[in-house]
């Protein structure tokens, strides 16, 4: 299977959202999301972040400490 392919299914199955731009569209949240957020409350929100070539990998992983060390979970 291509990622194409799997990101599909994940989509097709609402096991997951589309890609947005967390700059420009902000995280994709829900309403209870945003008010327990205001209320001071520590939610996660996982994502995995998609990389040009493996030359811009290196370089936010390089950049990014917590890229490095959760990808050994």
């Amino acid at each position: 299977m291509e990622y194409r392919d799997w990101l599909q299914t994940g989509l097709d199955n609402r096991w997951i959202g589309p890609l947005v731009c967390y700059t420009h569209d902000g995280l994709p949240t829900s309403r209870e999301e945003d008010d327990a957020w205001s209320e001071s409350d520590d939610i996660c929100m996982w994502l995995h972040r998609s990389y040009e070539n493996d030359e811009h990998a290196d370089q936010v992983e390089e950049n990014h400490s917590a890229s490095q060390w959760r990808k050994l979970l």
